[in-house]
């Protein structure tokens, strides 16, 4: 990361070696065309990765023999736009689900680009010490605004030279997921490449950084926990899904695409199972559920990934111990982050209970975006209900933290009363 130069003033040009001068020109680079440039590739990665999957992708099902290369590139672009909540239309059926790896790959992308830019913009403004003094800079709020316009062009762009009357993807809502990664993601990679992110840091209070750390490690620990489940269901039932693979006639090009497509799916599929640990579960199809209490399944689509799925019908007694994870588990973490520290009572239950409902409320918004429609009829109500598993996140999370954090106080109090008895006890 580029750090933020806080020095006298600089040296003539004459006394300087060739490295500093390479560097402060490689650092204040013109802000206006490094910004918009560095939008638009970020834009531009994930979607020639896109386009050339799928040119590869056609020549692999039937050598090319169906469709076309300006099809084949049609459909990586329709691909790129619904990992930005376009959805599409394909034979009169509006497919609204979000392949959220897709995504992933965009913001990673986004965040490298955006640090790079950070980096690259980072000499202009007020150094350290002048913003330490309060002097206003407006160096990274002009870089975003400016790094997004890059991206949302392009996003506007793609979106217009692939619409068509038989798939209408919708613009509005690839600009809005086009603001919120550039700005959400973007926005942090340019403020930690820029070194500003360094100096705006210290000026928040203690406590407020201690909370968010903690719903990071809970989020963090929940994904992981979620991942374990979801791999476990899956194995255990993996001939399911080797059978389905087989039904399908798949050679080897057409495994090779219902694999990445497995795997761009997985971070949804992931909000599945922790939606399922939690306790509402999710649906996959009108009238169906799939939670600790009850499975109510309807006929299913012939994807691999949904051989994970537990069995129809009533459900063994032990599952529905899995209510109680989310509170373990926060109370773990919280704990756990909390070992280091030596809190009063209500600094601790402010941490542990703050930290813990923060958590609820992110994993309540990412699932909103976890499922969608995935096909006709039954299919156009596939995923978790958000308010539900908001609700039970924000529950099990704020009283785990809560109670995790009051344990660990309690702990280390009565460790240190022991170990003053001990010390006395030896003095005697």
């Amino acid at each position: 990361m580029t750090s933020l130069q806080s020095s006298p003033a600089r040296a003539s040009a004459r006394e300087r070696s060739a490295a500093e001068v390479s560097r402060e020109l490689s650092t204040r680079r013109p802000i206006v065309p490094t910004s918009v440039i560095g939008g638009a590739v970020a834009a531009g990665g994930p979607l020639l990765v896109a386009l050339a999957v799928a040119v590869v992708g056609w020549f692999l099902t039937d050598a090319g023999g169906a469709g076309s290369p300006s099809g084949s590139l049609r459909v990586g672009s329709l691909f790129w736009l619904s990992a930005h909540g376009s959805g599409v239309t394909v034979e009169g059926v509006r497919l609204t689900a979000v392949p959220l790896g897709l995504t992933l790959i965009c913001a990673w992308s986004i965040w490298r680009l955006g640090h790079r830019v950070g980096e690259s913009v980072s000499g202009h403004g007020p150094d350290a010490d002048r913003i330490a003094d309060g002097e206003r800079d407006w160096t990274v709020p002009l870089t975003i605004a400016l790094f997004t316009t890059g991206y949302v062009v392009v996003a506007v762009v793609v979106a217009a030279l692939t619409a068509t009357q038989s798939t209408q993807p919708a613009t509005p809502r690839v600009v809005l997921w086009s603001l919120l990664l550039t700005v959400g993601v973007g926005g942090l990679a340019i403020a930690r490449g820029s070194g500003r992110a360094a100096v705006w840091l210290p000026t928040l209070s203690p406590a407020l950084r201690s909370g968010a750390s903690l719903t990071r490690s809970i989020l963090l620990a929940w994904w992981a926990l979620s991942a374990v489940a979801l791999l476990v269901a899956f194995v255990l039932d993996f001939s399911t899904a080797a059978n389905i693979v087989e039904q399908l006639h798949a050679d080897a090009g057409d495994t090779a695409l219902l694999t990445l497509l497995t795997l761009l799916v997985v971070p949804n599929a992931l909000l599945f199972s922790g939606a399922y640990l939690l306790g509402p579960g999710f649906s996959v199809g009108t009238g169906t559920v799939v939670s600790p209490a009850e499975v109510v399944l309807g006929p299913l689509p012939m994807f691999p990934l949904l051989a994970a799925l537990p069995d129809n019908g009533p459900t063994p007694g032990w599952t529905m111990a899995l209510l109680a994870t989310p509170v373990v588990l926060a109370a773990v973490v919280s704990a756990w982050t909390q070992r280091s520290q030596r809190l009063p009572w209500d600094q601790a239950a402010i941490r542990g209970c703050g930290g813990g409902l923060a958590a609820g409320v992110v994993l309540g918004a990412l699932t909103l975006v976890a499922g969608g429609a995935v096909g006709p009829g039954r299919l156009r109500e596939v995923g978790p209900d958000t308010i539900d598993v908001l609700l039970h996140a924000v529950t099990g999370f704020g009283i785990g933290g809560l109670l995790g954090a009051l344990a660990m106080v309690g702990w280390q109090r009565r460790t240190l009363l022991v170990a003053r008895l001990r010390a006395r006890l030896g003095r005697a």
